[in-house]
């Protein structure tokens, strides 16, 4: 966009004129922006359909519902979060007070994916526009229908100078990270993070990864494993296995395993049919190249439900594979499709020997009744997050932070979380003036230092 410079100075502009950091300026965005995305709710719906063939519940369950849900519990708590903060202050700086506040960054740039291109730009967009920022939207070209009504329903809201889509490819996507921003929010690949932290590291600018990654789902023997199959295969199929979190493979014990390969196919028949790739309502693969990925991966293991795709239509059956090559793309990359690889293991040891040993996952999910193995495993490894007994639901809450660690990314939103992220928090000492102890200016001698050390000891 050959504007973007312009629009950047614009909205640079109008940061520093202090109009977005008031409480009443803010909780005014957020209505405005609840009022839009409930009065676009059709045109959200047709587009999520024609770029992913979302049905109109998922739809408003996973993208629609969720920003409306956030932007509510924002407003509920906005004036409280916005209020400066008392610190105890130290003895050694008697007499005076602490305290701290919170800043806006400034101007923020916000670049989303393709997989809930509503949710992952209004979410995080929500959580910024509570922080006091203006803020520039990049949505994916892979979703290009949701990308053109996310701009119409932000055009007709907010003037530019506050809040503007800048749509495009590659790259855009590039223009975009040479400028300067002052907080950039990135949701996508590992590949593409690296990228986007290189960039920001040019110019000093604090980043949020929001990323990915093989998230594991382990079955302990003492499990409902017809419960634990029901909700995997939600989590699993959800939007078609095109989710960040979703479980991108299972590690059962080795006396459950059958029972719940079983069970998993029990539960794609229930939802999906005999025939899930001529189902209305399941969700399509975004492109070709994508397809034919997911479809290339089918190879790397024994097929024990699925193993098809219908081309025309970019849908690709539920597929269950055992034994998978461990060292194919399949149990090497992320799957990002409806493709479930199932493992088993000896003990619960070995199951857990085996996610340390690779890069920490985004979110990890655990299925038992035992404790002591929720314990083992809750306390054992690193991940993002995660559930107990169920699987994806962990991020849909705001009263919860989301985030990665190590190469599942850096930094957490949703909720209270969004509004720190977009947020600078200030520290602040105020000194009285009316004592001045002379006890820290030059000269010094041991009597001095006698009461520094008191004081300091005692801080």
């Amino acid at each position: 966009m050959s504007n973007m410079t312009e629009i950047l100075e614009n909205q640079r502009q109008f940061y520093n004129t202090g109009k977005t950091r008031s409480f009443a300026f803010r909780i005014k965005a957020l209505t405005r922006l609840e009022q839009a995305v409930s009065s676009y709710e059709p045109q959200i719906k047709q587009a999520l359909k024609r770029d992913l063939n979302k049905s109109s519940a998922e739809s408003y369950m996973t993208e629609i519902g969720m920003i409306l849900e956030e932007i509510a519990y924002l407003r509920r708590h906005l004036k409280k979060w916005m209020e400066p903060k008392k610190i105890r202050a130290p003895l050694a700086q008697f007499p005076s007070k602490c305290f701290q506040i919170t800043e806006p960054y400034g101007v923020v740039l916000i670049t989303a994916p393709w997989n809930f291109p509503f949710l992952l730009s209004l979410q995080p967009l929500a959580g910024a526009i509570a922080a006091g920022n203006c803020c520039v939207i990049k949505p994916s070209e892979y979703a290009p229908e949701s990308a053109r009504i996310l701009k119409k329903i932000l055009r007709a809201v907010f003037p530019p100078k506050y809040v503007c889509v800048i749509p495009g490819g590659k790259e855009t996507s590039q223009r975009l990270l040479d400028q300067t921003f002052d907080y950039i929010f990135f949701t996508g690949s590992v590949p593409v993070g690296k990228i986007v932290m290189q960039k920001a590291a040019a110019h000093l600018t604090p980043v949020t990864l929001e990323l990915g990654g093989k998230s594991p789902c382990i079955v302990e023997k003492s499990a409902n494993i017809k419960m634990a199959a029901k909700r995997i295969i939600f989590g699993k199929l959800l939007n078609a296995g095109q989710v960040c979190v979703a479980p991108d493979y299972i590690l059962a014990d080795k006396t459950v395993e059958k029972e719940l390969v079983m069970y998993l196919k029990y539960w794609i028949r229930v939802m999906y049919g005999e025939n899930p790739v001529i189902h209305p309502d399941y969700p399509s693969i975004v492109s070709r190249r994508h397809y034919k990925r997911l479809m290339g991966m089918m190879e790397q293991g024994e097929i024990a439900a699925g193993g098809y795709g219908d081309k025309k239509t970019r849908k690709i059956a539920p597929t269950i594979l055992r034994n998978p090559d461990l060292q194919a793309p399949l149990m090497q990359e992320e799957i990002f499709g409806p493709l479930l690889p199932v493992l088993s293991y000896e003990t619960l040891e070995d199951a857990k020997a085996y996610i340390a040993k690779r890069p920490k996952p985004l979110a990890l999910y655990l299925f038992t009744r035992n404790r002591q193995a929720e314990r083992e495993i809750m306390d054992g490894l690193s991940y993002g997050g995660g559930c107990v007994n169920d699987t994806i639901m962990h991020l849909a809450s705001s009263s919860m932070g989301f985030g990665g660690v190590g190469e599942s990314g850096m930094g957490s939103y949703h909720g209270k979380d969004s509004f720190e992220t977009f947020s600078h928090r200030k520290n602040i000492l105020k000194k009285s003036d009316r004592i001045d102890l002379p006890v820290r200016y030059m000269p010094y001698n041991t009597i001095k230092e006698k009461i520094i050390r008191l004081f300091l000891g005692r801080s």
